[in-house]
């Protein structure tokens, strides 16, 4: 095994599970794409449905690359930046859903801070020894 191969039983535990949360929401931008449409920032420049589509994009190749040992690392350290990216999405919907019932307002505004553990899990994942 090569040294960009080896990382910490730790790291190996923590990649399996993210790269399955990012293949999974990749998959869904592509199935619910009004879903994620409806969180994309209009100051962004473009459609929505195109950022859905690349942040979609992205979420699979971060998926692949979180879940192979070779590109765990260099995967992991670019999820963290992602997670850190998508947090004006996530923004955006709790501001856009005040009007909502508390439920899905609560909901909402949990994603926000949500994205902390999420950059840790993915630095965790992109540990070596």
């Amino acid at each position: 095994m090569s040294s960009s191969e080896r990382s910490t039983p730790s790291a190996r535990r923590a990649a399996r599970p993210l790269a399955v949360l990012l293949l999974a929401a990749g998959v869904a931008h592509f199935a619910r794409p009004r879903t994620f449409d409806a969180i994309v920032p209009r100051s962004l420049p473009g459609t929505p449905r195109a950022w859905t589509y690349a942040s979609g994009v992205a979420e699979l190749a971060l998926g692949a690359a979180v879940a192979a040992p070779r590109t765990r690392r260099v995967g992991a350290l670019a999820t963290a930046g992602f997670f850190v990216a998508v947090l004006p999405a996530n923004v955006k919907m709790a501001v856009d859903w005040r009007s909502h019932p508390t439920p899905y307002k609560a909901a909402a505004w949990a994603r926000v801070p949500l994205q902390v553990p999420l950059v840790l899990w993915a630095l965790r994942a992109g540990r070596r020894p």
